[in-house]
């Protein structure tokens, strides 16, 4: 294929996924909104007021960059494991298969489309956040980078994931029983300087602890983790799934056989 008809490929993969998500927004983009605007209530301002301040900020400030991000990776992983799989379900992936088109482009025009969902969700919830606090960014370009990687790497978690499930009980389970306990040990609520060596430990461990604390210093400045050593292994997380997204896709597991 030649360029062009590479870069008509890609965009055509990622106007499908945008628009398959903007048609149904009620079901795409207003739930993560409504349930992000409790949060801010619950936990920002009720439970937060007997909390008080939280490594120096308010804790309300302190949960914004955390919901913030539990929206973008809930949100990308969703698209793409939900997308994927429908169309391999419905055995209509057989027709880009078929098709010249390179399994590279694939890949990444079925993660492109997650990240435009997540990102898109990630900015509504920030401008939600701001009817209930004040922030200013402490590093524009690391807010930028930490949300692109965060995004990335969650389409092709959703995409490893609808690369192996066989029904869709199967892609309930990642989100359920990985993603979600993942989510509210990463950080969001609290600071790991809070729990005892041991289980700071543990939690260095968990990987959306890093993006959580790499977009937390971003707008606040504040972080458990070093920014830059967040980052690194964001990109580190990028690539290994990366390759194994591709490897997938190339040996067409769940499609060819």
């Amino acid at each position: 294929m030649s360029a062009r008809e590479i870069l008509t490929a890609f965009l055509t993969i990622i106007q499908r996924e945008v628009r398959r998500f903007t048609r149904i927004w009620p079901q795409t983009l207003l739930p993560p909104a409504v349930t992000m605007t409790l949060y801010f209530v619950i936990f920002g301002n009720l439970i937060g007021r007997r909390i008080g301040p939280m490594d120096g900020y308010d804790y309300m400030q302190f949960i914004v960059p955390g919901l913030i991000m539990m929206s973008v990776i809930t949100s990308s992983y969703a698209n793409v494991v939900s997308s994927f799989f429908s169309m391999k379900f419905q055995r209509s992936i057989e027709e880009i298969l078929v098709s010249p088109t390179p399994n590279w482009v694939i890949l990444i025009g079925y993660v492109a489309g997650g990240m435009c969902r997540g990102l898109l969700v990630g900015i509504i919830v920030t401008l939600l956040s701001l009817a209930f606090t004040s922030f200013h960014m402490h590093s524009p370009l690391l807010v930028v980078s930490t949300a692109l990687l965060t995004s990335f790497v969650f389409s092709l978690g959703g995409f490893i994931n609808a690369m192996l499930a066989t029904k869709f009980d199967d892609i309930s389970i990642v989100p359920n029983f990985v993603l979600t306990p993942l989510t509210y040990l990463g950080g969001v609520f609290y600071s790991i300087s809070l729990l005892s060596p041991f289980w700071q430990g543990v939690s260095m461990a968990n990987p959306i602890l890093y993006m959580v604390n790499a977009f937390r210093h971003g707008i606040l400045g504040a972080s458990d983790v070093a920014p830059q050593y967040a980052l690194a292994m964001l990109v580190l997380f990028s690539v290994v799934l990366f390759g194994i997204a591709y490897h997938l896709l190339n040996r067409g597991k769940g499609i060819r056989q």
